[in-house]
């Protein structure tokens, strides 16, 4: 009998495995997700194969076509509007709340604006290292703001937001740093308003990012 620690342990690295697989485009939409071929390259059986891509189903990264294998789920320019739509009215409210919070972990919030202020006068990082501090931006705010349910529900935008793009629109990252940064001091002046709007301008700044983009496209 296998031992249940294990299993787990398992399940979810198949899963963390797998889903990094999608968002960094490894793994691209439309890609059938064929049990036997993906637990051969993750080096487990099948099980927990089955178990990470019946998670990233319930996530919405996997979509199961009817009859068919399921298949990385493509994002829709209209549901990447409606979720930064609602992105906006979620992370302007934490972004408020965070600001005001009891406890608000300034070294953290420091750190990272002194990533941004690099990212801007020094050498540009790579696609990875520049989603991985936005990401730890965008959730420690959401952390931080006392809300375990926002917190979740914001995460999850986020990672559909970052299907869509993954990094593919360089004329927003100078923008998009120094947006970071005026999130991040008026957090640190415990500024409620001015932190929901600037929020408010980054994740607007987003939408027309990327509706410049496609338009460049079609």
């Amino acid at each position: 009998m296998s031992d249940p620690v294990d299993a787990h342990t398992l399940g979810q690295s198949a899963y963390s495995r797998l889903r990094e697989m999608i968002l960094s485009g490894a793994l691209p939409a439309g890609t059938r997700l064929q049990e036997l071929t993906l637990a051969a390259r993750l080096g487990v059986s099948r099980t927990p194969v089955r178990e990470a891509i019946g998670r990233l189903h319930a996530e919405g990264l996997v979509a199961r076509p009817s009859g068919g294998a399921p298949v990385v789920h493509k994002i829709t320019v209209t549901e990447v509007m409606e979720i930064l739509h609602v992105r906006r009215l979620l992370e302007c409210d934490a972004a408020r709340q965070a600001a005001v919070a009891a406890q608000l972990p300034v070294e953290e919030f420091l750190a990272l604006r002194a990533r941004f202020e690099r990212f801007l006068s020094g050498e540009r990082p790579s696609p990875e290292e520049h989603i991985a501090v936005d990401d730890r931006l965008h959730g420690l705010i959401a952390a931080t703001c006392g809300s375990a349910l926002l917190s979740e529900l914001i995460e999850m935008l986020k990672m559909k937001t970052r299907m869509f793009d993954k990094g593919s629109i360089p004329e927003r990252f100078e923008p998009g740093c120094r947006e970071h940064i005026e999130i991040i001091d008026a957090v640190l002046a415990r500024d409620g308003e001015r932190a929901a709007a600037a929020m408010h301008l980054h994740l607007d700044g987003a939408r027309t990012g990327i509706i410049a983009h496609l338009s460049r496209l079609f």
